[in-house]
């Protein structure tokens, strides 16, 4: 009787961790978002206001370029190309003269670690993600990143609704997983998410 007993508990067990397990599709999460990366000269409050400055100028380049994509692969393949990377390295070259320094900048295309991140309503579990990564000088100030795609640089997170996501590669629940993180089912997924990405990626 114990025996069936523990075994009933066992396939329990078994069937409430499937259900909180990542379903297949779920760690491409990592692969349906190009977050936007800006490292300042350095903490001083001048490098700072600088790195606001070439962050909101890099932004306004970056919505005209992208203005018509529509999935993750097409806004990574129009920012890959040469000409729009030397565009975006040339605005922020002319930003910050402008501004009155001399700073380098380096502007590249590339996978990125990143940490857990919380954008109003939205959370991305840490992970390699594909990264703009824009170099500020010395680049040894503190960073400054968001979430280039889905738009939620480019548009106010509020608006961005499941329908907005699903548009833009995530399945339903991916997004349940990014909108409900902190409820414990998917806290639990993100987890299991992070660990998979850091095992694997």
């Amino acid at each position: 009787m114990k025996r069936f007993f523990y075994l009933c508990f066992t396939l329990f067990l078994a069937v409430m961790l499937i259900g909180l397990l990542p379903v297949h599709g779920e760690s491409e999460i990592y692969d349906n978002v190009l977050r936007l990366h800006v490292i300042a000269n350095s903490d001083s409050a001048d490098d700072q206001s600088l790195k606001l400055t070439v962050r909101d100028e890099i932004l306004n380049e970056v919505s005209a370029l992208v203005s018509e994509c529509k999935t993750f692969e097409e806004v990574e393949d129009v920012l890959s190309k040469k000409e729009n990377l030397d565009r975006l390295q040339r605005v922020a070259e002319e930003t910050i003269a402008r501004e009155g320094y001399d700073y380098k900048v380096s502007i590249s295309l590339g996978r990125e670690k990143y940490p857990r991140k919380n954008y109003e309503s939205l959370c991305f579990p840490s992970g390699n993600y594909t990264s703009l990564r824009v170099e500020i000088g010395s680049a040894v100030g503190k960073n400054w990143w968001c979430v280039l795609f889905p738009r939620l640089c480019l548009e106010v997170a509020a608006e961005s609704n499941e329908e907005s996501f699903i548009e833009a590669g995530f399945t339903p629940e991916q997004y349940k997983i990014v909108t409900e993180s902190d409820q414990p089912r998917y806290e639990v997924k993100f987890k299991i998410l992070e660990i998979i990405e850091e095992t694997f990626g």
